[in-house]
C-alpha cells in the first residue's frame, strides 16, 4: 500500500504545482474515517482507496481526480457526509464523489434491477464529467485484483459477471485497453474457471517448449524494418486468454486449432513511417487476405489509431502485428485518460462525446432493468463497422447493423420517420445489413413512425431503445383515446352532469398526477366504471350491482331491418358485435349475411343485394375475433387467459396461426357482449408485457 509521502510524491513528479495539502489532507481523512474497517483479505480497507487513488496518478491526473479516488468509499461505508466533503475539499471534489460514490443496495430489486439502476445513475452522473468513469474502473479493477478473497463464490462470480459486461466494455470505449484486458483476464478467471486453467496451461507449455520463440520472431521483424531505413520499437506477446477464449468458442475449434496466438506491436516515429512498415512487412512474410485493418485513416470511436494486419511466419506459424507511432500507443493504452494528463495543457475533453449521448438516450427510453442491460450492452460492447453518408460524413456502428439503426445513428428525428433506404445508390429493404464501407442515404417521410417489425432487425441499443419507446407512446396514445370514449360512456351513466372541475378533482381523487393517467386507467381496465363514477359523484355507483351479481353471458341476438322469419347469421370474416355498424347480404341458399360496415369483403365488391340492419334491443352479446402477437416465452399464453376471465369473456377458440424465435401469434374466438366490452379487453392486452401487438380481425 501506498505511503502517504509516497502518493503525493507520484503526484508531485508529474504535476509540480499539485496541492500536496489538499492531497495530505483527503489521505488523513480516509484513513481516519474507516478506522478499523477491513477488507475480505483482511487488510485495513482504506487501503484500497489507496491503491485506488495509486491507479489515478499512473495516469497523470489532476488533483481533484486523485483527491475523489480517496475519498470515493467515504459517503457508503462510514458516517462522512457529501456536505461535510464539500465543506472539506470543494464544490468540484464533493460533486465527483457523489458521482462515484456506490450506490446503497435495493434489497427489494432483483439482481437485474440492482445493476440497471446502478448503470442508469453512474452513466448519467459520468455524463457530467467523465473522471467519475475513469475513478469508477479504476475502483472495480482494484476490486477484480482482490476478488479472489472473497469467500462467496456466486458473489465472485455475480461480480466477475457484472465486471465482464459493463465495466470491461466501459474502458473499451474510452479506449482504457490495459484496464479492459486485465477485467476480462480476472472476472475469465471467476466465470470460466475451467477454460481459464485449460488456456494458462497450453500457454505455459508453449513457453516451456519454444523458449524464446517470441523474441526471435520480434527480432526478425526489427532487422527486416533496418534493413529498409525504419527505427522502430518491437515487441511481442501472447494472445490474451480471454481473447483465445472468445475464438475458440467463435469458430467452435479447439485450442490446438488457433494459429494466431502470437501478437507483435511495431512503434514507429510517424504515420509515413508506419504505412512504410506495412509495405515492408507484407512484401517481406505473405499476408492473409481479408485480415487488414486501417485505423489510422479511419479511427475507432474512441480514439484508437492503428493498422493492423496479419501475416504467415515461417512453418506456417500466424502471427498478428499492429504498428503505431509512439504517440498513438500512448493514447490507445490509456485513451481518455490520457487526455486529462496535465502534459496537454488543461485541454479536457467533451463531457458528452456522442457514444455517451447514445447512452444517456437509451438511459431514458428504457422501460425496464432488462431492456436497459441489453441496449447498454449492446451500445457499449459489439465490433464496428464503418458507413457512410451521401455526404461523406462516418458512422460508426456495429456488426450486423441495418439501415434503420444507421438513420438512428444518424439522428433519432430520422430514425423515426425512415420509410426506405439506399445503400450504395441501389433502393434496399430497411431490414438489410449494412457491410463495411457502404454508402447509406435513409429515404423519410413526414408520416413515417416507428414498427414494431424493426425490433427484429435493430440490433444497436440506441434503435432499440427508440423503436420501443415510440411504439409504447403510440399505443400508449390509442389506449387513452379509448379511454376517453369509455369515461364518456361512464359519464352519461351519471345522475348529474360533471364538469372540469369535477373531473380534475376526481383525477386527483384516483390517485393520478394528470387526466391522461386517468385514461389510461380506463382505457387498460385497471379501474372499474365504479371506482370512476364514485370519483366523480361520491354515492352514485351505490346502485350499480355487485361483480357475484353481474347477468351470467348469453347470445340473444336480434337484428332490426330484416323480414320476419328470414334466416340471418353473422359472417366469419368480420365477426361483427353489437356496436358496430351493419349491413346484410342476400346470398342464394343460406339467407342473409350480417357483416360489420368496414369489412374487406363488402370493399372488394359482392355480387348481392344490400340491406340497411340495426342490432335489436334484446342482442345481448356475440362472438368477436382478435389476432394476437405474444412475445415466445412462459407463461405468457396463461397471462393472456387470465385477462380475458377477468374481463368476463369466454374463449370459444383458440388457435396458434403462426410462430419464430421471438414471437407466437394467435387467433381468438371471444364471447363478448358488445363493441365497448371487445374495446376494453384489446386495451387489457396492449397494456400486458406479454403482448407484443393486439388487434381485432
Amino acid at each position: 500500500m501506498l505511503r502517504q509521502y509516497e502518493l503525493v510524491e507520484r503526484v508531485k513528479a508529474y504535476d509540480p504545482g499539485a496541492d500536496d495539502v489538499l492531497l495530505n489532507r483527503a489521505y488523513v481523512y480516509t484513513v481516519q474515517k474507516h478506522g478499523t474497517q477491513k477488507r475480505a483479505s483482511g487488510d485495513p480497507y482504506f487501503s484500497h482507496p489507496v491503491e485506488v487513488a495509486g491507479l489515478m496518478t499512473e495516469l497523470k491526473l489532476d488533483t481533484e481526480t486523485i483527491v475523489t479516488a480517496l475519498l470515493h468509499d467515504t459517503v457508503e461505508d462510514t458516517l462522512a457526509t457529501i456536505d461535510e466533503i464539500e465543506k472539506l475539499f470543494g464544490p468540484e471534489v464533493a460533486r465527483l464523489v457523489d458521482g462515484v460514490t456506490k450506490l446503497s443496495k435495493i434489497e427489494a430489486m432483483g439482481e437485474n434491477e440492482r445493476a440497471a439502476e446502478n448503470l442508469r445513475k453512474f452513466l448519467l452522473a459520468m455524463s457530467e464529467d467523465l473522471r467519475v468513469l475513469l475513478v469508477k474502473l479504476a475502483d472495480r479493477l482494484h476490486n477484480m485484483r482482490t476478488l479472489h478473497f472473497i469467500k462467496s463464490e456466486d458473489k465472485r462470480r455475480r461480480i466477475a459477471r457484472e465486471t465482464m459486461d459493463i465495466y470491461a466494455p466501459l474502458a473499451e470505449r474510452v479506449g482504457m485497453y490495459e484496464y479492459m484486458r486485465e477485467m476480462q483476464l480476472l472476472a475469465f478467471e471467476q466465470i470460466e474457471p475451467d477454460g481459464y486453467a485449460l488456456i494458462t496451461g497450453k500457454l505455459a507449455q508453449i513457453r516451456e517448449s519454444e523458449g524464446g520463440q517470441v523474441g526471435a520472431i520480434a527480432l526478425a521483424i526489427k532487422q527486416a524494418l533496418a534493413e529498409a531505413g525504419l527505427k522502430v520499437e518491437v515487441s511481442g506477446r501472447e494472445k490474451h486468454p480471454y481473447s483465445i477464449w472468445k475464438k475458440m468458442a467463435e469458430r467452435h475449434v479447439s485450442f490446438e486449432q488457433i494459429t494466431d496466438i502470437m501478437a507483435f506491436r511495431v512503434l514507429c516515429d510517424s504515420p509515413a513511417d508506419c504505412y512504410s512498415a506495412l509495405g515492408v512487412l507484407h512484401t517481406t512474410w505473405h499476408v492473409i487476405p481479408g485480415r487488414f485493418k486501417d485505423y489510422i485513416s479511419t479511427p475507432k470511436s474512441n480514439g484508437y489509431q492503428s493498422l493492423h494486419t496479419s501475416l504467415i511466419y515461417e512453418n506456417s506459424m500466424r502471427m498478428e502485428v499492429q504498428i503505431r507511432t509512439r504517440e498513438m500507443h500512448r493514447l490507445n493504452e490509456f485513451g481518455l485518460a490520457a487526455h486529462w494528463a496535465y502534459k496537454q495543457g488543461g485541454v479536457r475533453p467533451d463531457g458528452q462525446v456522442g457514444w455517451l449521448r447514445d447512452l444517456i438516450e437509451i438511459v431514458d427510453a428504457s422501460h425496464d432493468a432488462d431492456e436497459l442491460l441489453e441496449n447498454t450492452r449492446m451500445a457499449i460492447y459489439q465490433d464496428r463497422i464503418f458507413a457512410f453518408t451521401p455526404k461523406g460524413a462516418l458512422f460508426q456502428l456495429p456488426k450486423g447493423s441495418t439501415p434503420v439503426d444507421f438513420a438512428y445513428a444518424v439522428h433519432t428525428d430520422l430514425g423515426s420517420c425512415a420509410v426506405g433506404a439506399k445503400i450504395n445508390g441501389r433502393h434496399m429493404p430497411l431490414r438489410t445489413e449494412i457491410l463495411n464501407g457502404d454508402v447509406v442515404e435513409i429515404i423519410k417521410s413526414g408520416k413515417g413512425e416507428p414498427q414494431l417489425a424493426w425490433l427484429g432487425f435493430a440490433v444497436t441499443g440506441k434503435a432499440r431503445a427508440a423503436i420501443r419507446r415510440a411504439v409504447r407512446a403510440k399505443e400508449r396514445a390509442e389506449v387513452a383515446a379509448i379511454g376517453r370514449k369509455l369515461f364518456d360512456e361512464i359519464v352519461e351513466r351519471l345522475p348529474a352532469k360533471v364538469g372540469k372541475k369535477a373531473i380534475g378533482a376526481a383525477v386527483k381523487r384516483l390517485g393520478f398526477a394528470r387526466e391522461e393517467e386517468l385514461m389510461v386507467a380506463i382505457g387498460t381496465a385497471k379501474l372499474p366504471d365504479a371506482a370512476v363514477m364514485e370519483a366523480l359523484v361520491p354515492g352514485s355507483a351505490k346502485s350499480l350491482p355487485a361483480p357475484d351479481q353481474w347477468p351470467k353471458q348469453e347470445r340473444a341476438i336480434s337484428i332490426r331491418g330484416l323480414t320476419a322469419g328470414m334466416a340471418f347469421h353473422l359472417a366469419d370474416c368480420c365477426h361483427p358485435v353489437p356496436g358496430d355498424r351493419i349491413v346484410g347480404l342476400k346470398v342464394a341458399g343460406v339467407g342473409v349475411e350480417v357483416h360489420a360496415i368496414d369489412c374487406l369483403t363488402l370493399a372488394n365488391g359482392v355480387d348481392a343485394d344490400w340491406l340497411d340492419l340495426q342490432w335489436g334491443e334484446r342482442t345481448t352479446g356475440a362472438v368477436g375475433r382478435l389476432r394476437c402477437v405474444l412475445y415466445n416465452r412462459p407463461g405468457t399464453l396463461a397471462e393472456v387467459t387470465g385477462i380475458f376471465a377477468k374481463s368476463r369473456a369466454n374463449i370459444v377458440h383458440l388457435q396458434m396461426v403462426g410462430r419464430d424465435d421471438l414471437f407466437g401469434t394467435y387467433e381468438v374466438d371471444l364471447e363478448v357482449d358488445d363493441l365497448a366490452h371487445l374495446t376494453r379487453i384489446v386495451s387489457s392486452l396492449r397494456a400486458s408485457e406479454a403482448v407484443a401487438q393486439a388487434e381485432r380481425l
